[in-house]
């Protein structure tokens, strides 16, 4: 153990994962759509296509798909639930939560507490890191944490061949009946202006090169080893890993860089197919994971939310995993369920138009 190990966060009890549920729409735009239009196809594309949401999906109703799948997978009662969290940077309302909308449409009761979270992509796993405080410290026994966006990108901008839609929903609780146990976390952050929005402003704006350098990988690579450091461990203790997700060079460099084989990040790693899902791109990248691990699967989980900060997460696999309802949605059926369209349609879709 080192001078940091009084920065490792473990609950007063344990707390793993009761239910997970992804959701990602079927509408895909490739990168090479995007580049047709702006590039005249030259240039190529970090990833090859992106999940678009529909005319009738935004935060709200894909929450509420991703929270029902995940509640499903838990087997319990939605009523039992005692928080309701979105973590989310394209939130419906500029004021009125997406958190009530959500708890209301799955059922849960009036007497608990809701909240929306905000901090770029790392708004899901700091909804995750919450939870995991208020179940260790027995004021909850199910919380539902959200990471969940329809990401923007200005037409043009490299952040359009990116900014997709989707995410996931976890149901934490106890141990006891959980798929995956929380063995420790660590959370590191910054003032590192990589990317921002102002309010009142359609599309966000980044500093190009910088949200790599000394953005995503100084604070990615310094949460994971800290916490690997922490736990006593190295890459080699890990069955699998997963980062966020911003492009697929990212985190294979990631990974590489922390000594993870790429055959580690395979199973989590779904930038290529779906695009950058924001804040849902750890968590989402976590329920492929959990699909096909085994009982005693060790799992290192990274976000990363520009601003800017990472939270690193140790999981461990249970034997209840092979026990999981067969009839619930899983990720691999959303990645399989697509339709691409054309630039002209996800213009329309998306609302690109302004007046």
């Amino acid at each position: 153990m080192t001078n940091e190990s009084k920065w490792l966060m473990q609950p007063d009890r344990a707390v793993g994962i009761v239910g997970f549920g992804a959701y990602v729409p079927r509408y895909r735009l490739s990168g090479s759509e995007i580049a047709r239009i702006w590039t005249g196809g030259s240039g190529g594309s970090p990833v090859k296509e992106k999940a678009v949401a529909g005319l009738d999906e935004d935060v709200v109703t894909m929450a509420i798909e991703a929270a029902r799948n995940a509640i499903a997978c838990a087997e319990i009662d939605a009523r039992d639930i005692r928080a309701v969290w979105v973590g989310s940077e394209s939130h419906p309302y500029a004021v009125k939560p997406t958190s009530t909308i959500v708890a209301e449409s799955i059922g849960t009761s009036p007497n608990i507490q809701a909240a929306d979270w905000e901090f770029a992509c790392k708004a899901g796993s700091e909804a995750v890191q919450a939870a995991l405080g208020l179940v260790g410290s027995g004021m909850a026994q199910y919380i539902l944490s959200i990471g969940m966006d329809t990401a923007q990108g200005r037409p043009g901008d490299a952040l359009e061949y990116t900014a997709a839609s989707g995410g996931a929903a976890f149901v934490v609780g106890p141990a006891a009946e959980s798929y995956a146990v929380f063995q420790g976390s660590y959370s590191y952050v910054t003032d590192t202006p990589d990317f921002w929005r102002r309010a009142g402003e359609a599309y966000p704006s980044h500093g190009d090169r910088f949200t790599g350098e000394p953005a995503y990988f100084a604070h990615t690579l310094k949460a994971g080893s800290a916490l690997m450091e922490m736990m006593g461990t190295t890459a080699e203790d890990y069955d699998h890993a997963v980062f966020h997700q911003p492009n697929v060079k990212f985190p294979a460099r990631a990974a590489k860089t922390l000594g993870f084989a790429p055959e580690q990040i395979t199973a989590g790693l779904l930038a290529n197919e779906i695009g950058n899902v924001y804040s849902g791109s750890c968590m989402i990248g976590l329920t492929a994971i959990l699909d096909v691990a085994q009982a005693g699967a060790r799992i290192l989980m990274v976000s990363y939310g520009s601003g800017a900060g990472s939270d690193a997460f140790d999981i461990r696999v249970t034997e209840r995993i092979k026990f999981r309802p067969r009839d619930v949605n899983r990720t691999t059926d959303y990645l399989r369920r697509r339709r691409p369209i054309d630039y002209a349609t996800y213009v329309r879709y998306r609302d690109k138009l302004k007046d």
